[in-house]
């Protein structure tokens, strides 16, 4: 298998994750169907389409990903088809067009580096703009959240979504600062968390991260409810995928982590075995092998030239031949932190 990471085709927008390690995963063959179910800049798609003669559904519901893709995806003929649609949407997306199975599924989670990078959709306080963080562009978003929620929903929010243990004291700040003023754009926002607490920058990995930074995450975490999404993505994509079929997941942080994690081992290990305290207990057929043992993290070649790639890991499994479980996913497995709530509330429910 080429190496796509020092491919010249790969670098003509940016080298996704972790490329070489998808790709032996996916181990894509000619005439097979694969779903990228995070299209972003299309990284993975092109790597796969350049790999082996077959077809990829790439899903997004970035319209300007959608949009940007169109530019160059007619060089791959009817090969790439694109769908402006959430990858939780992937099943029913494919049935509307007559796919019924498809032989690897790969997601690429969180938010991507053209969203960063891009200060209108406000998801980076590196730069100024607007506070939206809304991957398809839709409300309500994180500006909305700002202004209207509770401290106790901001808190919780904080707290559940961003990992953030300052989430009372940075609720109040904020609450306090917009009766004074409206809060709209990503500095401002930055701003108030830094004064409310100045020495909080931490190190980790090498790395100076800012106090904003885990609130600029749980924001967007939740108002793209991003953990709803993965549990009905990773569903969608144990129905879709044909026995023998590959599911590739790259995370980025560890409320997404725990969730594929969760979801694998659990798929790949149905029911409990017993021990020698209690009775042997049936063991349900496996729905996935697991292609390895935990997580793969990227070599120290990428890591020296893609920062991104730093808090990635991959895991992966092979699809068996026991049909899918029809009920959806509960996230109550995963363990997300200090959940105190009696359910999770939505952002249309905070509005």
């Amino acid at each position: 298998m080429d190496n796509f990471l020092n491919s010249d085709k790969a670098s003509q927008n940016h080298i996704p994750v972790m490329l070489n390690e998808v790709l032996q995963a996916m181990a894509p063959e000619d005439g097979e169907i694969y779903i990228d179910a995070t299209f972003g800049a299309g990284g993975y798609s092109r790597a796969l389409l350049e790999n082996k003669n077959c077809t990829v559904y790439g899903f997004d519901r970035d319209p300007k990903a959608i949009a940007d893709a169109r530019k160059w995806s007619g060089d791959y003929g009817d090969r790439l088809v694109l769908i402006n649609e959430p990858f939780s949407n992937m099943k029913d997306a494919l049935t509307r067009i007559g796919v019924e199975k498809v032989d690897g599924v790969v997601f690429d989670l969180g938010v991507s580096s053209m969203q960063l990078d891009e200060s209108e959709r406000g998801f980076s306080f590196r730069f100024d703009g607007p506070l939206s963080m809304r991957m398809d562009k839709g409300k309500p978003d994180a500006a909305d959240i700002i202004a209207q929620a509770s401290i106790d929903d901001l808190k919780m929010i904080f707290r559940v979504y961003g990992e953030e243990k300052r989430a009372t004291l940075l609720a109040r700040a904020i609450v306090r600062e917009r009766e004074k003023m409206p809060i709209t754009s990503t500095k401002s926002l930055a701003d108030i968390i830094e004064a409310a607490s100045p020495s909080q920058y931490t190190k980790k990995k090498g790395r100076t991260i800012h106090p904003a930074t885990r609130v600029f995450q749980a924001l967007r975490i939740f108002v793209n409810d991003e953990l709803g999404q993965l549990a009905k993505g990773l569903v969608a994509a144990e129905k879709l995928l044909r026995m023998g079929g590959r599911l590739v997941a790259v995370t980025f942080h560890s409320l997404e982590a725990r969730i594929v994690k969760r979801f694998l081992t659990d798929r790949a290990s149905i029911g409990p075995s017993g021990s020698r305290h209690l009775p042997m207990v049936e063991r349900k057929p496996a729905l996935f092998d697991l292609l390895f043992k935990g997580q793969q993290t990227a070599q120290e070649e990428e890591l020296a030239h893609n920062p991104r790639a730093r808090s990635a890991a991959l895991r992966a499994a092979r699809r068996t031949d026991i049909p899918a479980l029809e009920e959806e996913l509960d996230l109550s497995f995963a363990s997300l932190p200090d959940l105190s709530f009696s359910k999770p509330i939505t952002a249309m429910e905070i509005i």
